[in-house]
């Protein structure tokens, strides 16, 4: 199907990937511009995830890759242990100015499941800081990713990713997933579901409020298939918190970055968290990093006792690399440009209008959408996730774009430059590989 016979590429242990069914028949992708990639074949394809929720963007932009160069040859490398170059300050400085106020300070990693680990810590040790160090209990959701740490996996709520490692992070609760079946085919915000963070009440009067110290959840559940969240319950989340004590996260590694309007998903949605994790869009997938937004109250808890002892031990080598901050820096200049945090907004009802076109194709059971984000679920078949899969493969060789296939869910997130008549492409190009999916 994909042409001439590919190599083989046996040393390469992919993440995340069916290796031997990949390895049979690979998608190899050579080069990318704008809304576009390029196979091997010559074919191009259109991109209809962003990469992986990341190249917001678009793909090859000159200004990112003329300020990773100059930076290379700058200043390949510089520590942040003890020691510090401009470009993270300055990025930091920036991009506080599109958080939600009072999240005034960042801590700069690499990747979201480092930014999940960090915000973790940072939640236990601010606890600790202020002389409350019983509060270790993290409670997360079903259903959640928080990236493949022992923090994040911990917190997650996907078993798959849970399952082969054996004893997680003690003293770990799970509140429930928020979809719904009454929700089904929705349009944005559903309306059912809000009473679901009273949940947070329930494990309150468990476990006792002075021994939790987070709770993390993301905005809009992202790898599990796009699942919003009912209107009202993020505030009741912020309200029930903030009455015991206990600090709130939003992980936003994916919703960051413009993908639901405006910079976070807090901004969009009105409820100020903690602590905010992000990633992904922060480079425009160009380089890897993460960040972390902490609100200054936390942070003002670890500046105590003398000056020249360290507040936090903790860090990575790479924290505020030289050449992720310049890529953060020319992505900054983009986003503020080009109007790109507000421009999913802007094609929101566009995009949803689209998106529910496919609601009576054979096997939808749902369909979801938020922003720039949307997900087609299918009836599964007797093996959970061959229907998606197999929609998912169509629309790659048959239909030259690309989605991302999560069990029998379809998931989409394309870059933000995506045009009116691209969103038609992309939607008739899922339409086909549904009717000619069984």
């Amino acid at each position: 199907m994909s042409g001439a016979p590919s190599p083989r590429h046996d040393a390469f242990w992919m993440p995340f990937t069916a290796n031997r069914q990949f390895k049979s028949e690979p998608r190899m992708l050579v080069s990318a511009k704008d809304m576009h990639y390029t196979r091997e074949d010559g074919q191009r394809v259109l991109d209809g995830t962003s990469g992986l929720w990341c190249v917001n963007a678009g793909h090859g932009r000159e200004a990112i890759t003329k300020a990773v160069q100059q930076q290379l040859a700058q200043l390949d490398y510089g520590p942040a242990f003890q020691m510090g170059h401009p470009g993270p300050f300055e990025l930091a400085e920036r991009l506080v100015k599109h958080a939600p106020d009072g999240l005034n300070k960042v801590f700069f990693t690499n990747s979201g499941s480092e930014s999940v680990d960090t915000a973790l810590k940072i939640a236990l040790a601010y606890h600790r800081c202020r002389g409350q160090g019983e509060r270790t209990r993290l409670i997360g959701r079903e259903k959640g990713y928080h990236g493949v740490g022992f923090g994040g996996i911990s917190v997650g709520g996907l078993v798959n990713n849970r399952r082969m490692f054996g004893p997680l992070l003690n003293g770990v609760d799970h509140l429930r997933h928020t979809q719904l079946r009454g929700n089904a085919f929705s349009r944005g915000i559903p309306n059912q579901g809000a009473e679901l963070a009273d949940d947070l009440e329930r494990m309150i009067a468990l476990h006792g409020a002075d021994t939790i110290a987070a709770v993390i959840v993301e905005p809009v559940a992202g790898s599990v298939g796009v699942i919003p969240p009912p209107a009202g319950y993020l505030q009741r989340l912020r309200d029930i918190t903030r009455q015991h004590g206990i600090l709130l996260i939003f992980d936003e590694v994916i919703t960051g970055s413009g993908r639901v309007g405006e910079a976070f998903a807090a901004r969009r949605f009105g409820v100020v968290p903690d602590l905010i994790t992000s990633a992904k869009g922060l480079t425009n997938g160009a380089v890897p990093m993460g960040a972390v937004f902490a609100a200054d109250f936390i942070h003002d808890a670890f500046m105590q006792g003398p000056e020249s002892a360290i507040e936090l031990f903790h860090g990575y080598t790479y924290s505020g690399h030289p050449v992720a901050a310049a890529a953060g820096l020319a992505t900054l200049d983009l986003y503020e440009r080009e109007g790109l945090f507000q421009r999913s907004l802007e094609l929101e009802e566009r995009w949803a209008e689209a998106l529910h076109s496919l609601s009576d194709l054979p096997h939808v059971q749902d369909i979801r959408n938020i922003g720039l984000m949307g997900a087609v679920e299918f009836d599964p078949r007797d093996t959970v996730g061959e229907r998606g899969y197999d929609v998912f493969h169509h629309c790659f060789w048959k239909g030259n774009t690309l989605t991302r296939c999560t069990a029998d869910t379809i998931a989409l997130s394309p870059p933000l430059i995506i045009s009116e008549s691209q969103i038609d492409e992309l939607i008739s190009a899922l339409a086909s590989a549904i009717k000619a999916v069984d």
